[in-house]
């Protein structure tokens, strides 16, 4: 395969800039068919976004996402070499600001679990139109989780399923819980409710970026990874439902 990097002007007609407006929103799409790859390349681009690499097989998605360190990886998860979920696995735990947005034809309840599992932030299925999938990128830079509809209520489903399993503590004791600011236990407890971070911001009436800040401060006081685990914290402690 050979490399696919577009620049896109800023400020285009989907508005696609980044979560603080520094600029447009920087894509890295991956998927094994080149037409298909190149046709979504090329809508994110017109739209305002940065592409700023493509990749049609899971090593290559994984060299060049940690190469080109974009704000959103777009991924499907049927690649030849190296499947979709490990790939996520590997770029999450390699640069935890990454957004990863599924795109993909199944809707099996099983791979949308796996996907959010590895670190993916939402999961798009290839039947949504071109403006859903635009917005579903804007959204899935800002921090916010995006699924088909239908999936969501799965995906919640799961973390209250995974709450009811025993986790073992970071550091393996769980006696030093780690001291959260009021307004951190404030956005934890609506991160858990299934409020995106733009909800958030308005009830709280604080700046998308501070609740974005309140997040990554809880991440990493907690030594958690991403917002599955977080939820996932949140919900073993009753907070989503206070």
């Amino acid at each position: 395969m050979t490399d696919t990097a577009a620049g896109a002007a800023s400020g285009g007609p989907g508005g696609a800039t980044a979560g603080g407006g520094q600029g447009p929103v920087r894509v890295m799409v991956v998927d094994d068919h080149p037409m298909w790859r190149d046709a979504v390349a090329r809508d994110l681009s017109e739209s305002g976004f940065e592409v700023v690499a493509t990749a049609g097989d899971g090593e290559q998605a994984v060299r060049r996402a940690k190469a080109v360190t974009p704000d959103v990886l777009v991924l499907d998860l049927n690649l030849p070499g190296k499947p979709g979920v490990q790939v996520c696995k590997e770029v999450v735990a390699a640069n935890p600001a990454l957004r990863v947005l599924v795109l993909s034809a199944s809707g099996e309840h099983a791979d949308v679990l796996e996907a959010v599992k590895s670190g993916a932030t939402g999961y798009l299925l290839k039947s949504a139109s071109t403006q859903e999938l635009q917005d579903a990128v804007r959204r899935t830079a800002a921090g916010d989780p995006v699924f088909t509809p239908g999936l969501a209520g799965l995906v919640l489903g799961e973390y209250r399923r995974l709450a009811a399993d025993p986790a073992p503590a970071p550091g393996g004791g769980a006696s030093k819980a780690p001291r959260l600011t009021d307004r951190e236990t404030e956005v934890l407890r609506l991160v858990a409710k299934g409020l995106s971070y733009k909800q958030i911001a308005e009830r709280l009436v604080i700046s998308h970026r501070t609740v974005q800040n309140h997040v990554q401060n809880t991440l990493g006081k907690l030594q958690l990874h991403n917002r599955v685990e977080l939820v996932r914290y949140a919900i073993e402690r009753g907070l989503d439902d206070e």
